[in-house]
Formats: structure tokens, sequence, C-alpha cells
């Protein structure tokens, strides 16, 4: 596992199925018109009540972020047939990366050992990256609020002046 980038770093460059059966590739996603900052969200498990509370947060304030030109993709290492029934379940409009082999998770430093009600454990840090278009990361949000999430990712902007 790598060293979880900083910000300033370069983003990690990656490409991964989606839940409706596209690429996604970080590369094209930075090119969109208009866009201030890519949001780009790990998360443990789909249908899981933290991840549903953060995964609905950015639904919910979508309009919102897209207004401010902020675009949202999560990754986690669940499947394109579980990140589908998740975005159905849930109506969410952004792309879900299925990362099975956690390569991206790896590149990103956010798979490894965290603690989970006091214990030791290994699985995914819950982590959002904000890219900027050029591919450099504004800022990395460790532990992000999955109930306000979408305001952090604003309020950041705002702050960063970006």
């Amino acid at each position: 596992m790598s060293d979880m980038p900083a910000a300033g770093d370069r983003a990690p460059q990656f490409e991964g199925p989606t839940q409706t059966g596209d690429t996604f590739s970080l590369d094209r996603a930075l090119q969109q018109d208009g866009l201030r900052a890519l949001a780009l969200y790990f998360y443990p498990k789909d249908d899981t009540p933290g991840c549903t509370k953060q995964a609905c947060n950015l639904r919910d304030n979508d309009t919102q972020l897209q207004a401010s030109g902020v675009a949202v993709v999560g990754v986690s290492g669940d499947d394109e047939a579980s990140h589908e029934r998740f975005a159905e379940k849930y109506d969410l409009g952004f792309p879900l990366v299925a990362d099975t082999d956690r390569e991206i998770m790896d590149a990103y430093g956010v798979y490894g050992e965290k603690s989970f009600y006091g214990k030791k454990v290994v699985g995914v840090k819950r982590t959002t990256f904000l890219i900027a278009p050029d591919g450099s990361i504004l800022h990395v949000f460790k532990r992000p609020k999955t109930d306000a999430h979408s305001e952090e990712i604003l309020a950041r902007l705002e702050k960063l002046g970006v």
C-alpha cells in the first residue's frame, strides 16, 4: 500500500467500471467544462448505514454541488452489480467506481488498518480527496462527516478560494 497523497500532490490517475457499465476515467472527468473540483470519495461498503447516509447527503445536495462546479464520484471495493443496486435504491446520480482488486484504494493509501468501534481492523478508511482540474489535490478529508459531507466540501472550497 502506498502513502495517502496530501494537498498539493498530484492525484493518482485511474480508470474503473461504474454501476452503469461505463468506464470512469479521472483524467477525462477533470476535463469537464466549468469544473472547480472533483470530490473523489472512498467509502467502505454499499448499503451500510454510514455509507448510505454519506451517499444520500451528497445526492440531496447534488444540485448545489454541481452549481458550485463540484463533481462527485464514489469508490469502494464492491462490484458493479452491488453499485447498481445501491445507486438505484437511493437514486444516486453520480458514478460509483468498482475497485474489487483495491488498486485505486491502494494508489490513494485509503486501504489499511483503522479503528472501528475501538478495535483495530483492516479496511477502507472513509476519505475524500478534492481534486482540481489540473489534477492536483486541493484538500483531503480524513473521516468526513457522513451526514454533512456536502456542506464540508462547499465550505472548504470557499475557504480555499477555488
